[in-house]
């Protein structure tokens, strides 16, 4: 499959010129119809076939072998989420934490990692301190000196408000020689561009599949290291967390599914695989590169005086200055050009495999 091929299965750019898959990609037809198939699969055909549980198991299976596959990482490592959110919300409440711990975190995060961090900070009194960055670059010596006497590190692996890619192996190895464990918020790198968690080493990284994946809503996942599971002990448990239900008292798995809970649809996971698949076979290096190109147009379009991001950031995340950041999105919206506003007060476009140099001048044209 080539970028053109993937652009020619995805219905919603018949419409519009869409620049906004950091917040969720658009999917392609053959994930619809195998979320869908899966859908109708499970509720015709598996109460008299298999079973509606085995059958849902297998879907199961298949995703958490997909994710490794993409992660680099052993299935047993991978547990199934709904979100990148929930992810990190399992691990925040699965470490045994006390009044005086420490949380470090960049001040680059998504809500989605910072508002865990909040709450345990008001319930718990665990302490966050977050380490300041500069245009979105992220100094390891930095992270070093919080992590001393921290319990967890947490960072994004891209960056969401400038698309820099943070230095997640040299953060890892200083948090760890400091004595904290470290989650990565991967959910904006799988997908643009080639993962390797085991090279990274955290002991937990989130991600999902509807972002550059452009899988369905509510398939996401999370890895965790072999060696972080005896620090983890869930706080919620179901039988999909154990090896038998009926034990008494619970006996969790002895891997990465005793993050699982309970009874969830296979048809996003269904939907999972095929997104898995479909960048796979187009190439993560391929799709890499045509970000990286499509990137650059748009940053030399854009100059150095506009441009939020640096002109390095490396990835299909670019954000820009203008004046009124909301009425430049309507006002684009209304051209068909589909970007996003940031809370940080700048415009973000987001390039993938499916877009085209005419879509980036589109974007400038319209600005």
């Amino acid at each position: 499959m080539t970028p053109e091929d993937l652009r020619a299965d995805i219905p919603a750019l018949d419409d519009v010129v869409y620049l906004n898959t950091g917040a969720s990609g658009p999917s392609p037809t053959p994930v619809v119809e195998a979320a869908t198939g899966c859908l109708a699969g499970h509720a015709y055909d598996a109460p008299g076939g298999e079973g509606m549980y085995p059958a849902a198991f297998d879907v199961y299976d298949r995703a958490r072998e997909a994710v490794g596959d993409l992660l680099g990482v052993p299935q047993s490592t991978v547990a199934l989420t709904h979100s990148t959110t929930d992810a990190i919300n399992r691990v925040a409440t699965a470490l045994d934490w006390e009044r005086g711990d420490t949380v470090v975190r960049t001040d680059l995060e998504h809500s989605a990692g910072i508002l865990p961090w909040a709450h345990l900070r008001d319930t718990v009194g665990v302490e966050v301190d977050v380490v300041e960055t500069e245009r979105g670059r992220l100094d390891v010596a930095d992270v070093r000196e919080a992590a001393r006497g921290a319990k967890l590190v947490c960072l994004s692996a891209v960056t969401w408000t400038h698309g820099t890619r943070l230095p997640v192996a040299e953060v890892v190895e200083a948090a760890h020689d400091a004595g904290a464990m470290v989650l990565v918020d991967a959910v904006q790198a799988p997908g643009q561009m080639p993962v390797d968690a085991a090279a990274w080493s955290a002991d937990f990284l989130a991600g999902a599949g509807h972002k550059w994946l452009m899988g369905p809503w509510g398939a996401g996942f999370l890895h965790v290291h072999p060696d972080a599971l005896a620090a983890v002990d869930p706080a919620h448990v179901g039988y999909r967390s154990v090896a038998d239900p009926g034990a008494d008292p619970p006996d969790f798995h002895p891997d990465a599914r005793r993050f699982e809970v309970a009874t969830a649809s296979p048809a996003p996971y269904a939907g999972l695989v095929e997104a898995v698949e479909t960048v796979q076979d187009i190439g993560l290096e391929t799709i890499e590169r045509h970000v990286a190109r499509l990137a650059d147009r748009l940053k030399t379009g854009l100059g150095t005086e506009r441009l939020v991001s640096p002109p390095d950031s490396a990835s299909g995340l670019v954000s820009f200055a203008v004046e009124d950041p909301e009425a430049t999105v309507e006002r684009l919206r209304d051209r068909d050009v589909v970007v996003r506003s940031l809370p940080t007060g700048a415009v973000r476009a987001s390039l993938h495999a499916f877009n085209t140099e005419a879509d980036v001048d589109a974007l400038l044209d319209g600005l």
